[in-house]
């Protein structure tokens, strides 16, 4: 008489949201990332400046600095893309946001442009974590780490 069907979980797929080589979060020189206190995910070595949107979902959060963008992703999963180490030091100097809090975006859609001979510059560690925050209910597969990865485009996660 009634069919109930089990759900099934919806699978999220994120995107690379740089263009460069996918490194494990363990791999990321420093502590916060690299033992995930804030949260799992991957990271990456950028080779090039434009950060973008890895999924659909709504801009949270643009820190004041300019190096971090947090989203909520449209299944409802927060995730943070933090560029570089110590960026945090320029104080939004070579950062272009390209986005606003509030704002909705397609995964590919640029978010941040970076000016990587200002990084160079002051020596900066631009490897850039994107962070899948703290939810132990969430199984992330990686799924092109050591590979080059294109932003906006590659697959690189299934959460």
């Amino acid at each position: 008489m009634f069919s109930f069907k089990k759900k099934t979980p919806k699978t999220t797929v994120l995107l690379s949201p740089a263009t460069g080589k996918c490194i494990p979060l363990e791999d990321v020189p420093d502590e916060v990332f690299s033992t995930k206190m804030m949260g799992d995910g991957v990271a990456f070595d950028l080779a090039e400046s434009t950060i973008f949107a890895p999924a659909d979902g709504k801009i949270t959060f643009i820190a004041e600095t300019k190096h971090a963008i947090g989203m909520t992703l449209t299944s409802g999963i927060e995730i943070l893309i933090h560029v570089g180490l110590d960026t945090v030091m320029l104080g939004g100097e070579g950062f272009d946001v390209l986005v606003e809090v509030g704002q909705k975006v397609k995964a590919g859609a640029e978010l941040l442009e970076i000016d990587l001979a200002l990084m160079a510059k002051h020596h900066l560690q631009l490897t850039t974590p994107l962070i899948v925050m703290a939810n132990d209910a969430i199984t992330l597969t990686p799924m092109a780490l050591e590979k080059k990865v294109i932003g906006g485009e590659t697959a690189v996660l299934t959460l």
